[in-house]
Formats: structure tokens, C-alpha cells, sequence
């Protein structure tokens, strides 16, 4: 019976392939081809009207849900790294509405590929596509990772209504509302002293601490809190078991010496969301890379050139072009002799710390790029932003995939890591990854670009996706002088990105 079903089957589907093979081969007729053709246009007009629209699924209304973003003619998922209320934000005030955000796929696993992941959000930007992210598609998550967002009138939003989660605008230190004489912390129910949940002792009880916005940068604190080195992963787990939250809303640079010195948003309240169950938790060690970018290469280095654009097809395949050159490759013909302005410059990270810096994805996730002839191993390694005085972007950041190998050493120290013929990524301890200025994308389009002066950003590791023991010396940020004929890069200083 089964065989014969099958059969049925396979004979129904090659006559209905017989007959679309019949429809689609023959001859049409003028008029026939103007409808297919006015199709196709309204089509296409309706895809460029949806470029970048939002809508949410999962909630109990239109208005929450997990997010979902329209690109290249299909709906994407978001993931939830890096998400927060200030992409919320961004999201619901497509719906004249503000919000929260939600992570962990709080409203099901998501039912499209991933479009966006790491997406930050300074949250004024007119709409998701603006926020700094990986590019288009490239993405780590699991289906469970979905990015989501509970949309409210302003007057109803947790942020202006305290009788739901009293909260300080620019938050308090920690220490401000705990009483510091008294109050402990600890990590419970690790394999050994160096990892576990986070535990406060707050209000006479020891509680956990909510893992909504945990991240390296407090998980780092809290290593050096307990004087446990550094911070190797920043974990939203129950694998170290589960205690009562007593405290959430807690936000640290990275480079305090003590949580307490954190700062704190919330009080009296707690808001958690996401899995129950789930509590912040570290796990520190001794031993941990730490990049230091180069900032006297970068002003020394930094200069403007004009190229054609048919010199620039490779890079274009990467979008290391700003948005105009795809509208003039689009609308100009002989776009190819048209040319573009690139702010170039060398950028070289060594590797200070007291660990090999490894690429957080497997091997069997590399990335082949046909135009560089090796395999990428990051996604985003690092990103070049040129701000205005108000600090909005002019110039759009290059979000780019790289390749990790030792290009310089220290003396004494034996390069280990090459990009050629399929080979470990990484940099080694007291060597450097150096990206040359002429090398594709080394560079930002300031095509656009008004004469003036600016803020220069450079950094690598900019999301903290690899732990490192710290992250203050991971950002160059220079002052930019900007001509018709000339650039001048100067007044370089660390940051955190």
C-alpha cells in the first residue's frame, strides 16, 4: 500500500511538471509579457517598501513578541546578543510606543533564520537597521536566542511608572544602596572556588543576582572583587544551582575594582526576565589574553585615497562601501570609473596577556572568502566608526570578518598562528595581528563625509565576544581632521568600545 501511494505520488508531481514545462515554454505574446513584467515591477516596489520593516510574533498581541526584521526580500529573526531596552526602544517606537526588551526566545523559538545578531542600539536611531551589527545573516545563535520586545505606551513603560520598578535615570552606585559594612558576596555550587553563581548577601539573605544584561564586564568585576584573576566566561545558567534573585539592573564598566562600585539602576523591585531558574554566574581564571591596540600606528598611518570602484569589487562583496556607492552601482552605468574616498590606515593589536587569543568559533565554522583566498574565523573582530561632535555616526562603521595570525613577534617568541592553507587562527602571547592599511577593507568610505573635524573610533573585540583580562585598552579613540585634500588623525587615547 505504501509503494503504491508512492507511486500515485511521483506520477501526479511529473504530470504537473509536464504541464508548468508546457506553460513556461512556449511563445508568449506581447501583452502577455507586459503583465509578467508589471508583476515583476510590483514585486519588487513592494520588497523595496518593506526594506527593513519590524514585526513581532509570539504575543498575546501585534505589539510583543519576538522580533523579526524584513531584508533582501524575506523576513530574519533576531538574535539576543548584546540586546537591551535601547533597541526595544528603537523597535516599538515604529509603533509610536516605547518598551522592554526580552531574550531567550521568551516567545518560542524563532521560525526564520537569524538576519541580525549583536545589534547595540544607542536607542534614538530612526529604525533597527541603523544600530551597529554584525553584517546581514552572520550569526552564531541557536534558535532559543531570539531577541524580543513588550511594546507599551509611554505612560504605562516600567521606566516612568514607579509603582512597577522604581529606578535612578543615570542609576547609582551600588554601594549607595547596600549597606557595604554588611553586605558580601560570594559564588556558590561551582566545582571548585573559581566558578559558580554570583551571590549578594542584601537585606539580612544571601540571593542571587538577575542575569538579564549579564555580561564579561561585571563578570570581570567580580573576579577581581574576590580577587579571583580574571573573568573567563559571564554565564546565565542554572548548571551552579538556583537561589532567590534579591537584586537586577546592574551595570559595570569593567574596570571597577569591587561590584559595589557598579552601578544600579533598579531598587525595591526586582525585574528579571527571561528562563526561571536562571541566575548570573562566572567562572574566572589566572590566565587570559589581553589586546592592546596600537595607537601611534594608527596616526601615523592614516591617510585619504581616491579608487575607482572597479577596484573595489571584492571589498563590495564584503559592504565595505558606505550605502551610496550600491545606489551608484545601481543607477550609474558606468558606475565601474566612478570613485570613492577611503580614510585608510594600519591597525595593529598585540596580544599582552598571559593566554593565546582563540576565535570563539570552531573550526568547521570558518568562513571561505573567494576574494582573499583564506578563511575567516570572527565575524566582527573590529569595527571603525567616524562621530560627529553629538557622537552620531557619519561615516558607517565597517563591521568586518577576519583572519587571526602572528604577523609580528616579540623577540624570542616563535610565530604560531598563519591564515594560509586552512591553518590555527589566533594571536599568540607578546605577538601582533597587523592589518596593513592596503588591504581590502582596512579603511571607512568618507565619500560622504563633510570637511571637519570628528572622533575617530577603532576598536577590536568591540562586543567582548572573546574574554580578556581587560577591556579598556581595546579602543582607540582619535581626533579626525577632515579636508578636500588631505586627513589628519591625531590625540589617540584608549577606551573601552
Amino acid at each position: 500500500m505504501v509503494q503504491i501511494k508512492h507511486t500515485f505520488s511521483l506520477i501526479v508531481f511529473i504530470i504537473l511538471l509536464l504541464r508548468t514545462i508546457k506553460v513556461l515554454g512556449r511563445d508568449l505574446s506581447e501583452q502577455e509579457r507586459a503583465l509578467r513584467a508589471e508583476f515583476i515591477q510590483r514585486l519588487l516596489n513592494k520588497q523595496n517598501k518593506l526594506e527593513g520593516k519590524i514585526k513581532l510574533l509570539g504575543g498575546a498581541s501585534k505589539y510583543e513578541g519576538n522580533v523579526y526584521i524584513y531584508h533582501a526580500g524575506r523576513w530574519g529573526a533576531v538574535c539576543d546578543d548584546s540586546w537591551d531596552d535601547e533597541a526595544a526602544a528603537v523597535v516599538c517606537r515604529s509603533f509610536n510606543m516605547t518598551g522592554v526588551a526580552t531574550v531567550g526566545g521568551q516567545y518560542g523559538e524563532t521560525v526564520e533564520k537569524y538576519w541580525l545578531d549583536d545589534v547595540i542600539c544607542q536607542g534614538d536611531e530612526p529604525n533597527l537597521s541603523k544600530c551597529v551589527f554584525n553584517r546581514w545573516g552572520a550569526s552564531d545563535c541557536s534558535r532559543d536566542e531570539a531577541a524580543g520586545v513588550m511594546c507599551m505606551p509611554e505612560s504605562e513603560s516600567p521606566k516612568n511608572n514607579r509603582s512597577l520598578v522604581k529606578t535612578w535615570p543615570n542609576g547609582r552606585k551600588l554601594r549607595e544602596v547596600l549597606n557595604e559594612t554588611v553586605s558580601h558576596l560570594r559564588l556558590m555550587g561551582g566545582k571548585n572556588a573559581k566558578e559558580g553563581r554570583v551571590e549578594v548577601f542584601y537585606n539580612n539573605t544571601w540571593g542571587s543576582i538577575c542575569p538579564d544584561g549579564w555580561t564579561l564586564y561585571e563578570a570581570s568585576v567580580v573576579c577581581r572583587h574576590l580577587d579571583l584573576g580574571y573573568a573567563e566566561q559571564a554565564l546565565q545558567t542554572y548548571a551552579f544551582g538556583f537561589s532567590n534573585i534579591v537584586i537586577s539592573g546592574i551595570n559595570c564598566d569593567g574596570n571597577e575594582t569591587s561590584l559595589f562600585d557598579c552601578r544600579h539602576r533598579q531598587h525595591d523591585e526586582v525585574r528579571c526576565p527571561g528562563d526561571v531558574g536562571h541566575a548570573a554566574a562566572v567562572v574566572c581564571t589566572n590566565f587570559l589574553a589581553d589586546l592592546v591596540l596600537d595607537t601611534a600606528v594608527i596616526e601615523r598611518s592614516a591617510h585619504l585615497q581616491d579608487v575607482m570602484m572597479f577596484q573595489l569589487q571584492c571589498a563590495m562583496e564584503e559592504n565595505c562601501l558606505s550605502k551610496s556607492a550600491y545606489e551608484v552601482k545601481e543607477l550609474i552605468p558606468d558606475w565601474q570609473y566612478e570613485t570613492r574616498r577611503l580614510l585608510r590606515f594600519t591597525a595593529a593589536s598585540l596580544n599582552a596577556g598571559t593566554a593565546e587569543f582563540r576565535p570563539y568559533l570552531p573550526k568547521h565554522l570558518w568562513q571561505w572568502h573567494l576574494c582573499h583566498m583564506h578563511y575567516h574565523s570572527m565575524e566582527v573582530f573590529a569595527t571603525f566608526d567616524i562621530l560627529d561632535s553629538n557622537g552620531l555616526r557619519v561615516a558607517e562603521g565597517h563591521k568586518a570578518s577576519f583572519c587571526l595570525e602572528d604577523n609580528t613577534c616579540n623577540p624570542g617568541v616563535a610565530k604560531q598562528y598563519s591564515c594560509k592553507n586552512y591553518g590555527d587562527q589566533g594571536i599568540s602571547v607578546n605577538c601582533s595581528d597587523v592589518y596593513k592599511y592596503n588591504i581590502d577593507c582596512q579603511w571607512v568610505d568618507v565619500t560622504d563625509v563633510q570637511p571637519g573635524d570628528y572622533t575617530f573610533k577603532v576598536a577590536v573585540n568591540p562586543h567582548a565576544r572573546i574574554a580578556e583580562q581587560s577591556f579598556h585598552n581595546n579602543a582607540a579613540s582619535c581626533r579626525l581632521r577632515l579636508t578636500t585634500t588631505y586627513a589628519m588623525v591625531f590625540g589617540c587615547r584608549h577606551e573601552r568600545p
